[in-house]
């Protein structure tokens, strides 16, 4: 299983530590699990556009997967904004038709950015413009703005409540491990960012089929034929579940749609061992969001195991577990986390 995490922050969002990991219990039920880590960008790198996150990023990652695991079609999961590219990476392989994917999950992430929340109302033709203008053609996007930017979507529980607390009171804060991810930014290249913003939140071209050309071809992403799981979490304030939910509509078959309590991120971090909140189940697709929800079954819990029982339904079977990472043509670089992890964005 490949996991794509969003290029905006790093990757151990998955795989925070011991006992908060979706990593960690993936690979207790068996699963082998690789991750693409995102370097945070310098001015050497400030030319990437689009098209190279989806070419070195995921398209790349599912052919090394392929290798070293010895397989024909691996599984993948994308996370948000790493979903997204996911997506069109899987768009990209449907337009070449070449078969690699045998399952896409897709955690709160949008593909039709019709209503896009509260974010969409920070992105308009003037941001777009400016941005295109000054690191359109190569550049940095830095971290720090992205991460602002975030954060003044919940600013009462992300900023003013630290002030307060740090600040007026004179309190240190509590570790706190979500808190620390969120906070660790990472920057975009100019070019590939003006793509991102104008094609998804501006015009929403990603949907409509054959309005982008990405890696060289024409983008239809229901040609992507592969079969979906497909979360996203009810309080999501940067990608509203019921934008979540008409991913059903664009992409993959055999959808299973689940709602998660909670917000973006603590809706998806949710270890079954804690058996905290709550996840609802409703197996038709085929009402609107609101009838969706008006009918789901409500189940005490992580949505975890669910996950994991249509993860090992649509594969085929167990083989003996690896005795070390990486193969002939792929050896080990360097130990976890990695390099790319302890980089600060400016």
């Amino acid at each position: 299983m490949l996991i794509v995490p969003p290029c905006i922050n790093k990757y151990y969002l998955l795989d925070l530590g011991a006992g908060n990991s979706l990593v960690e219990y993936a690979v207790a039920q068996g699963h082998q699990v690789f991750l693409i880590s995102w370097r945070s960008a310098v001015p050497e790198i400030g030319h990437l556009s689009w098209d190279d996150y989806l070419r070195l990023g995921p398209l790349k990652a599912i052919d090394v997967v392929r290798d070293i695991a010895n397989v024909d079609e691996v599984h993948a999961l994308g996370f948000c904004v790493g979903g997204t590219i996911l997506s069109c990476a899987a768009g990209v392989l449907a337009a070449r038709d070449e078969n690699k994917l045998a399952t896409i999950t897709l955690l709160t992430t949008m593909l039709d950015f019709t209503d896009t929340g509260d974010i969409g109302l920070l992105i308009d033709e003037g941001s777009v413009v400016l941005r295109e203008a000054t690191i359109g053609r190569g550049g940095v996007l830095p971290g720090i703005e992205l991460a602002f930017t975030f954060g003044t979507l919940r600013a009462n529980d992300l900023i003013w409540r630290y002030v307060v607390d740090s600040y007026l009171k004179g309190a240190t804060p509590d570790a706190f491990d979500l808190l620390y991810w969120d906070s660790d930014s990472v920057s975009l290249p100019g070019p590939m960012y003006c793509w991102y913003a104008r094609n998804t939140y501006l015009e929403n071209n990603i949907k409509k089929p054959g309005k982008t050309t990405q890696c060289g071809v024409p983008i239809d992403l229901s040609f992507v034929k592969v079969p979906l799981y497909m979360l996203a979490s009810r309080e999501d304030h940067i990608v509203p579940w019921q934008t979540a939910y008409r991913s059903k509509d664009l992409i993959g078959k055999d959808q299973r749609f689940v709602l998660a309590a909670s917000g973006h991120v603590a809706g998806v971090i949710n270890p079954p061992a804690r058996n905290k909140r709550s996840h609802w189940l409703n197996d038709d697709l085929g009402c609107d969001a609101k009838d969706w929800l008006e009918n789901a079954e409500e189940r005490p819990g992580s949505w975890w195991p669910d996950w994991d029982v249509w993860m090992k339904r649509h594969s085929s079977g167990r083989i003996p577990a690896p005795a070390q990472a990486g193969n002939a043509n792929y050896n080990v670089i360097e130990p976890a986390p990695g390099r790319y992890v302890k980089q600060k964005s400016n």
